[in-house]
């Protein structure tokens, strides 16, 4: 008998240690002084304090037929909860999806998940907001080889199980999508393609008789390429869009460009350019000319003001933005400083009126400490000197200290790991 439970405690053990199992957690506090974040503050108003925190408790396990991820997540405002509160609706489940492995080349995942690609200017973690992103979603993957990769992805969003169709209210902000991302590495070169198709739902001919649920079908198709060598890299992107938005046709497009130069071991520079197609706010077409950056990481571009496509700015007159980033880093410091020259795409008319194109110009400063390797000190400040155009556009009072301050501390510990033999 002790035979027995001798070879099945092996057997146990055999099995137990061709899984990988790692819990992790991360409490990431975040301390915020708006004064006109987002758009002008109005005069004689005052700015906004307050604590934000996002808690997460991390599951990933893997063996050779299977990948899980399951994220706990917990956001708040410090206060919104009372201190004897006894119903707590900040918890959610930000990630929680299985990938089956089919071959050594291809694998299917399944769930809520995370979905960047790129630079992600279209597909995005938006990790910066405390909810980050995530989607539902099946995801094939293909990677015959180190050098070459392709994911085609879908997805289906209802409200509820109801028995009839319903119409659905976008909370995810697509019905359904089809996607199929491709990515080749060539010795310095990185060559990204990127076809999307996003089904909105709406309701057509409101209150008439032949009242009905439709959906319109937007395509967004492109191209990332990326070069790096030593000390220089670059990259250039360009992507367009077409097809239907809420029964109105669609014809937008993006264009970047950046290149970047290592100083010295401590020093980096460089210098981009971002066109965002817009329409002329005298056109009375009912075409969209705007381009929508959809799902992604939209806080990491135009300033970190967030006065442009973050919540706000849709469906309006584009935007060109002229940057520049000087980066230092040695040991455990990191700094960071980023001036943004922004311009409307398309004209701007006050009646009969053309306005200056400029908007304004964005100085952002970013520090980094590395206080361990579990816990990360980050700071910044930002300010924004706006021009008439952007206060006839936005409102608010461009005269105005427009600035925001931030400090957030991550602690990001290691809870448990095992791993293979």
């Amino acid at each position: 008998m002790k035979k027995i439970y001798f070879i099945a405690l092996l057997m146990f053990c055999s099995y137990a240690y061709t899984q990988n199992l790692d819990i992790t957690a991360e409490v990431r506090p975040r301390f915020e002084n708006k004064h006109g974040f987002g758009a002008l503050i109005e005069e004689d108003t005052n700015g906004t304090n307050f604590v934000s925190q996002r808690t997460r408790l991390n599951f990933n396990f893997s063996n050779t037929k299977l990948k899980t991820r399951i994220i706990l997540q917990n956001v708040r405002v410090w206060g919104d909860v009372g201190t004897l509160s006894s119903n707590d609706k900040a918890n959610a489940l930000h990630e929680a999806w299985a990938e089956a492995i089919i071959s050594n080349k291809t694998s299917l995942k399944i769930g809520r998940q995370e979905i960047a690609y790129d630079d992600q200017r279209i597909f995005g973690s938006v990790g910066w907001a405390q909810q980050a992103r995530s989607h539902d979603a099946l995801l094939f993957k293909y990677k015959p080889n180190k050098k070459n990769r392709l994911d085609i992805g879908i997805a289906l969003n209802a409200d509820s199980q109801s028995g009839i169709d319903n119409l659905y209210s976008n909370a995810a902000g697509y019905k359904s999508l089809q996607y199929a991302w491709y990515h080749t590495q060539q010795n310095k070169f990185g060559i990204s393609i990127l076809a999307l198709n996003t089904g909105i739902e709406y309701l057509k001919n409101v209150g008439l008789t032949n009242e009905s649920i439709t959906k319109d079908y937007m395509q967004t198709f492109g191209t990332r390429v990326t070069y790096k060598s030593d000390k220089f890299n670059a990259n250039a992107a360009t992507y367009l869009q077409t097809g239907k938005s809420l029964n109105r046709d669609v014809s937008a497009s993006y264009f970047t460009g950046n290149v970047g130069y290592k100083l010295n071991d401590n020093f980096n520079i460089g210098v981009g350019i971002e066109s965002l197609s817009g329409k002329d706010t005298s056109d009375s077409s009912s075409k969209v000319k705007s381009f929508a950056p959809l799902f992604g990481t939209n806080h990491k571009f135009n300033g970190l003001m967030d006065y442009f496509y973050v919540g706000n700015h849709a469906n309006s007159v584009g935007l060109i933005d002229i940057n520049a980033t000087i980066s230092y880093k040695k040991d455990k410091f990191s700094a960071k400083l980023m001036p943004h020259l922004f311009s409307s795409q398309a004209s701007v008319f006050n009646g009969l009126d053309e306005l200056d194109k400029k908007l304004g110009t964005e100085i952002d400063v970013v520090f980094g400490y590395k206080i361990s390797k579990e816990i990360n000190l980050n700071a910044g400040h930002s300010m924004m000197f706006a021009t008439d155009t952007m206060e006839f556009l936005k409102g608010g009072d461009k005269d105005a200290t427009n600035s925001w301050s931030w400090i957030m501390v991550t602690f990001k510990p290691k809870v448990f790991s095992t791993k293979k033999i």
